[in-house]
């Protein structure tokens, strides 16, 4: 392998694994406290949402869901890693997955 080729390789892994880093870090650690599945809804208790530029601990907020079929994954009272952001201008959880 050339020199150029595997420095193309080392910072495309590079850049892929601060990409994954990156999206780790933007996970915000949370309990669900009420899951309402007609409405694409989930109300969630959780620290600062930096994506959001909220710094408060201990938020409870009522989040409209990306896709419904994440709160199937989930049950009141289970511990929650999610991403939040704005989907059509509006604030909604964009990844959701129980804590291990």
């Amino acid at each position: 392998m050339n020199i150029s080729k595997l420095a193309a390789a080392t910072l495309a892994l590079s850049i892929f694994a601060s990409s994954v880093a990156s999206a780790q870090d933007a996970m915000v650690p949370g309990v669900v406290k009420k899951i309402d599945t007609g409405a694409s809804k989930i109300t969630l208790t959780s620290g600062p949402i930096k994506s959001l530029d909220m710094d408060e601990d201990n938020m409870t907020m009522v989040f409209r869901v990306q896709d419904p079929a994440m709160l199937k994954q989930v049950k009141v009272g289970d511990k929650v890693q999610y991403q939040a952001g704005r989907v059509d201008g509006k604030i909604a959880v964009t990844a959701l997955q129980k804590s291990k």
